[in-house]
């Protein structure tokens, strides 16, 4: 199917497609007349990726996954099970940090200076305040 085909039922610009097939994450060939053309099976391969994205998967951690197949076949259902089992863990850590987030985040709006003691945010335990007040990360000749 050409590319503005695969868009307009995958819900996915055209934009993405070619950036996907840039990163390798899905395969086209050219016709004669140089467009893109896709297998069908490369909408499951959308779907995937953009499932994955939805769940906070980023494009290099949904490349390993896709790696893993044999020959670049599309993600089965039973491929997704499997994924989602090894992914697990790793979105429940993000989970947690996303919940230590909301809970600590009003103590940190409006202050501006992120170098609090308190921020757990931008510097947990604080390792820049030993060097002064201000703006210590964008100050010239301050080490990082």
């Amino acid at each position: 199917m050409p590319i503005g085909e695969l868009a307009r039922r995958s819900g996915v610009a055209a934009s993405a497609l070619r950036f996907y097939e840039d990163q390798g994450l899905i395969q086209g060939s050219r016709s004669a007349s140089g467009r893109r053309q896709y297998p069908r099976d490369t909408l499951r391969r959308v779907a995937f990726l953009r499932a994955g994205q939805k769940v906070g998967l980023s494009l290099e951690e949904l490349r390993q996954a896709l790696a893993d197949l044999p020959a670049n076949r599309t993600p089965t259902k039973a491929d997704w099970e499997r994924l989602a089992r090894h992914w697990q863990g790793l979105l429940d850590d993000r989970l947690a940090l996303l919940q230590r987030l909301r809970d600590t985040l009003g103590s940190c709006i409006g202050c501006g200076c992120l170098s609090l003691k308190a921020c757990a945010l931008y510097n947990p335990g604080d390792a820049v305040a030993v060097r002064g007040p201000g703006a210590r990360r964008l100050m010239v000749g301050e080490p990082l």
